[in-house]
């Protein structure tokens, strides 16, 4: 049987997985024209649901703009910098110019210098070899960022496409719908076209007769810790709403855990404050450090909560990362949140295997 291809976004459909690209209701296998439930739901709806790909299927389709031109829309989640940025869009994308766009600021404690922020996302974009024209902060589900960000888009295009692109989890999707919602009277939005050369398809939304948005599936970074948990334990991980500091005051020798997905060992130093910045229905529990790997054992899931029984089944082990801070610091568990710690002290941060902790001045 030949394969059937969805009319607007080209990818070939099936209807055995309602997660996967292309799925289609059995029932709607027989309509003269057939499309996607994600593209159904942009024609009808104006409603953009995000859809996935490994990594190789995204390089290639993503490397199909270096031959057009327009701008870039890269979406970043910005409480998980590193597992969201894209370091190699820059090469993939050719001399397209690149705005970096940190979602979910309206999750930060409003304590935090978001001019700071901005600079040091520009810079650490920079350091990983992505060269970007400007920063914004938005917030897709309350719109806070937005009017400005549209209309710096108008200026960067210059009359020419927008192409989205972002990992999985960053909140692009609903971005693109508030997007859509401001700017455009979508009209038949789903076309017959797609880029040539590959069958993983991009959706096209009209901005005016001669110009497109285009939404690009999300890419899979396996240093996103989303991907190694429940979606109940992602609930509990993923902050909602501002999210509220909680302050230790440590001596040596004492453990923090994040629920049983990371912890913090201070290691070395006079007592002090750690001051914690997570998702405020995620747990902390303190220990002494002796204690801290017995307590692991035994109380993994239970005491130590998240994870549950499915999250267990797929963590990778704790892996270990040893810091003398120098200056005020965040330790940045990607995913999760982060840890701010004075300067003087020696600490080691434990996360798992692939979900590295970073480093960074403090921003609040």
């Amino acid at each position: 049987m030949e394969p059937i291809i969805c009319q607007g976004c080209g990818v070939e459909v099936q209807s055995e997985d309602e997660t996967v690209p292309g799925y289609v209701p059995a029932s709607a296998l027989n309509k003269e024209v057939v499309i996607c439930k994600r593209c159904f739901r942009l024609k009808h709806y104006n409603e953009i649901h995000d859809v996935s790909y490994t990594d190789d299927d995204f390089l290639e389709m993503i490397s199909q703009i270096r031959n057009a031109e327009g701008l870039i829309l890269n979406i970043v989640d910005i409480f998980d910098f590193s597992g969201s940025i894209i370091p190699s869009l820059k090469r993939l994308t050719g001399h397209n110019p690149i705005l970096l766009i940190g979602n979910k600021v309206d999750l930060l404690p409003k304590s935090t210098n978001l001019h700071k922020l901005k600079m040091w996302m520009k810079r650490s974009a920079n350091e990983l070899g992505l060269e970007v024209e400007n920063v914004f902060l938005i917030s897709s589900i309350k719109g806070s960022g937005m009017d400005r960000l549209i209309s710096e888009v108008e200026t960067y295009r210059n009359g020419k496409d927008v192409y989205v692109v972002g990992s999985t989890n960053v909140g692009k999707s609903t971005f693109i719908n508030r997007l859509i919602n401001q700017t455009t009277r979508v009209k038949d939005a789903i076309t017959t076209s797609y880029f040539p050369g590959t069958t993983l398809g991009f959706i096209d939304i009209p901005l005016d007769e001669q110009t497109s948005l285009y939404d690009t599936p999300g890419v899979i970074n396996r240093a996103q810790i989303s991907h190694y948990v429940s979606e109940a334990d992602l609930k509990v991980i993923t902050p909602t709403k501002e999210v509220k500091p909680r302050v230790y005051q440590l001596n040596d020798k004492q453990t923090l855990y994040f629920g049983g997905l990371a912890r913090i060992d201070f290691e070395k130093g006079d007592r002090c404050s750690f001051i914690c910045y997570f998702s405020n229905g995620l747990p902390i529990h303190r220990t002494k450090l002796e204690n801290a790997d017995a307590l692991y054992e035994r109380q993994l899931g239970e005491v130590l909560h998240p994870p549950d029984e499915t999250t267990k089944s797929m963590l990778p082990p704790l892996q270990a990362q040893s810091f003398k801070i120098k200056e005020k610091t965040d330790i940045v568990f990607p995913g999760l949140g982060w840890v701010t710690v004075p300067p003087g002290v020696t600490i080691t941060a434990h996360s798992p295997k692939g979900v590295t902790v970073s480093i960074r001045e403090a921003l609040i």
